[in-house]
């Protein structure tokens, strides 16, 4: 299963729920993307011969993250690029996430093993704006919504 969260033409993220499962490759982001996300299923025995990659230059202009929930479970909430908030979702163990656009905040509704991979270098206080979250009992899941 895979989740796109959306604020009107613009993707903010996609997530690949644990139980999804399908033959060959998928890549999931467009190529524009300046963190792409993708999935392999293969059989034994099948090769990917050896490669380098080669020294392209990129322009990276946003922070695009890559989560993965080892364990536990955590409520991610969404907001607009005008730090608005549109909805949340449930992340559990397995599931992988590509934070591309808008805002996020996460909190954990067990204790949560979390790896993110995102670009560098870490260009420390210019690189996010922090806000207030949600208030608890404002909170819309994705299931909930019309």
């Amino acid at each position: 299963m895979i989740d796109h969260i959306r604020s009107g033409d613009t993707v903010l993220a996609i997530i690949i729920r644990t139980s999804f499962s399908k033959d060959g490759i998928d890549f999931f982001t467009p190529n524009t993307f300046s963190q792409q996300l993708g999935y392999m299923n293969r059989p034994a025995g099948y090769v990917i011969p050896p490669h380098v990659h080669n020294p392209v230059v990129r322009e990276v202009q946003y922070t695009k993250e890559v989560l993965f929930i080892k364990s536990g479970r955590l409520r991610a909430d969404f907001y607009s690029e005008q730090k608005e908030y549109l909805e949340s979702t449930v992340l559990e163990a397995g599931d992988v996430i590509l934070l591309a656009f808008g805002g996020h905040g996460f909190e954990m509704l067990e204790p949560t093993e979390i790896i993110e991979v995102k670009q560098g270098p870490y260009a420390g206080d210019q690189d996010k704006t922090r806000f207030e979250p949600i208030d608890s009992g404002k909170v819309k899941f994705r299931t909930e919504l019309p």
